[in-house]
């Protein structure tokens, strides 16, 4: 029976060709874990000996998390992005701004995630956990770092692909039905 974060997020997977209705699926498994009540410590992936380990862990999976929405809400908009508007597109100019659309609100929601993401992020990186570091989740603990260089920065990223986009649909908008 499905009932905990760790059971979602195992159902969560990442195909070589992914189609929107992987990214859907995805993104419906993951918001599934986050609403979700973790599991007993006992039975995660990698041993946790103190209830310290555990309060970190519990604040760098719902980092991972949103992280991981972030990306499929990229994938998902990517799939209806046009990224650049030429004359000849006239013709098919209202199913362009359909796709648009869809993809001006994967990334818009990708913001949501992101600023959920930075809560969690924050959690985890208090000065109470900053020499404990959960080697069996260790691409966890490099998301977070990458987070406090500044690498790692989905708030960049998105409102640089959300302005094009607005510009593309503003692109589209004033040209003529025909070429």
């Amino acid at each position: 029976m499905v009932k905990y974060k760790e059971d979602f997020y195992k159902l969560y997977h990442v195909h070589y060709q992914q189609y929107p209705d992987d990214c859907i699926e995805n993104i419906y498994w993951l918001e599934k874990a986050v609403q979700a009540d973790f599991c007993n410590p006992l039975f995660i992936s990698s041993k946790l000996e103190t209830e310290k380990e555990w309060e970190k862990y519990r604040y760098l999976f719902q980092m991972h998390l949103n992280l991981k929405l972030i990306e499929q809400h990229l994938r998902l908009g990517r799939t209806y992005d046009k990224k650049a508007i030429v004359f000849y597109d006239a013709p098919w100019k209202d199913e362009y701004l359909r796709n648009l659309e869809k993809t001006l609100s994967c990334y818009k929601a990708g913001l949501y995630y992101w600023q959920e993401a930075k809560v969690w992020y924050e959690k985890a990186n208090t000065s109470s956990f900053n020499f404990l570091t959960l080697t069996g989740y260790q691409n966890w603990e490099d998301e977070r770092e990458r987070i406090f260089t500044g690498e790692l920065n989905y708030e960049k990223i998105l409102n640089r692909e959300i302005s094009r986009v607005e510009k593309n649909i503003e692109e589209l908008k004033s040209m003529e039905s025909k070429y």
